[in-house]
């Protein structure tokens, strides 16, 4: 199972994340709420996988992207996309997302999504 952090302005998109990982066996061994935060942590706590929301204030998750994959081109990040973001998606791929969930969250998409990482 793999260490996750959780990165997502939402508090309730968060928790719902963070619930659905647990349960599942995942260890979440952080979240932030912003990308300058989660790139913070990322340094700080180096997990298997980071689960990233696009727009937040700050950083976006764009920035923090390429922020973490420049400090470790080995990250794994999925990326965490409101429908209609596909501009945001190609752009996250091409910086080195590993994948992207969309919201609302499919339990199953994201479960997949983390065991094709692992």
């Amino acid at each position: 199972m793999a260490t996750i952090l959780v990165v997502d302005d939402s508090r309730t998109s968060r928790r719902m994340l963070i619930d659905l990982l647990e349960k599942n066996g995942h260890s979440v061994i952080g979240e932030a709420v912003n990308g300058q935060e989660g790139f913070d942590q990322y340094v700080k706590l180096k997990p298997d996988i980071v689960t990233m929301d696009i727009t937040m204030p700050e950083m976006d998750g764009i920035e923090s992207l390429k922020l973490i994959k420049k400090s470790d081109p080995n990250a794994k990040v999925i990326m965490i996309t409101a429908a209609g973001q596909r501009e945001k998606m190609m752009e996250a791929l091409k910086y080195g997302a590993a994948d992207f969930v969309s919201k609302p969250f499919n339990v199953n998409v994201v479960l997949d999504t983390i065991k094709k990482l692992c």
